[in-house]
């Protein structure tokens, strides 16, 4: 009986062992985050600029890169991913020549963690001013998702994401 007790006694201890969470340690350094941190700003001030060159140097060459954005086409549906370097390049031509487009993001809440070696993401709230795709130009919040990936000795984009932040939802009455 007693070596029964001690046998489930051992697997509990063992079992409470595996299940708890290993310590995370980001698989990127200081310095590297810091580069993409560094990226990011980049980035902002090339959309802000139009820069559509310089732009299009700042993402992954292949197929598989993704922007997903406004959509103009119906059947599109109101917001789409756009694969591949000329889809990307087509949209952000369409979105930097629709008029005014300024991003303003808050650096203060940029996040950027590693999740490999040559992988990382980065997050970050934003105002976006724009006009395209029946968009009235008045700024509005944005939250943008970007996954970097080591080429070589740079940090591109491999897939950016912006969605709308929707409005909070009116209060009910007597609350």
């Amino acid at each position: 009986m007693h070596v029964a007790a001690a046998l489930i006694a051992a697997a509990l201890t063992a079992g409470s062992a595996a299940a708890a969470p290993a310590a995370h340690q980001d698989p990127l350094d200081a310095r590297t985050l810091s580069t993409i941190k560094s990226r990011f700003s980049e980035l902002m001030e090339l959309a802000n600029r139009h820069d559509l060159e310089a732009l299009h140097g700042m993402f992954w060459q292949s197929p598989s890169v993704l922007l997903v954005a406004k959509s103009a086409v119906a059947s599109e549906g109101n917001w789409a991913g756009f694969w591949g370097n000329d889809a990307v390049d087509r949209k952000l031509h369409d979105i930097a020549t629709s008029g005014p487009v300024v991003l303003s993001p808050d650096l203060s809440r940029l996040k950027v963690v590693g999740l490999t070696a040559d992988v990382a993401e980065s997050y970050a709230p934003m105002t976006i001013t724009v006009s395209y795709a029946g968009q009235d130009g008045t700024p509005k919040p944005f939250l943008m998702f970007i996954e970097w990936i080591k080429v070589a000795d740079d940090w591109k984009i491999a897939s950016e994401i912006i969605l709308p932040v929707p409005p909070a939802p009116a209060a009910k009455a007597g609350n």
